[in-house]
């Protein structure tokens, strides 16, 4: 394999690590999506790539979009609106937390 080929090679290779380091964020961070469904999420993504040859970027466009389709898709709805709802009570209660502390001067 000539130098150049080995180069352009490495510098897909390096880009596939990116978008699918991207999308594994991304996902982990939307409602109601745990562990497993991000393991189920990267096994489709690479069975996918490794069947057909394409670049996970060609067959699911931008890694932040296919994070909120593929917890979509994942996540059941009821599951992922108690996540939400649970991430808005954690939120209020941090923002009270943070006055009070600014107020008592901690």
């Amino acid at each position: 394999m000539a130098r150049r080929e080995q180069k352009a090679d490495a510098a897909g290779e390096k880009d596939r690590e990116k978008w699918m380091a991207r999308f594994q964020v991304r996902l982990a961070m939307q409602p109601g999506v745990d562990r497993a469904v991000v393991l189920q999420a990267v096994k489709d993504v690479t069975a996918h790539c490794s069947d057909t040859g394409e670049h996970p970027r060609t067959a699911f466009g931008d890694p932040d979009d296919y994070a909120v389709q593929a917890a979509a898709g994942l996540v059941p709805p009821e599951q992922a609106a108690r996540a939400r709802q649970r991430n808005t009570v954690v939120d209020a209660l941090d923002s009270a937390l943070k006055k009070a502390r600014d107020v008592a001067g901690l």
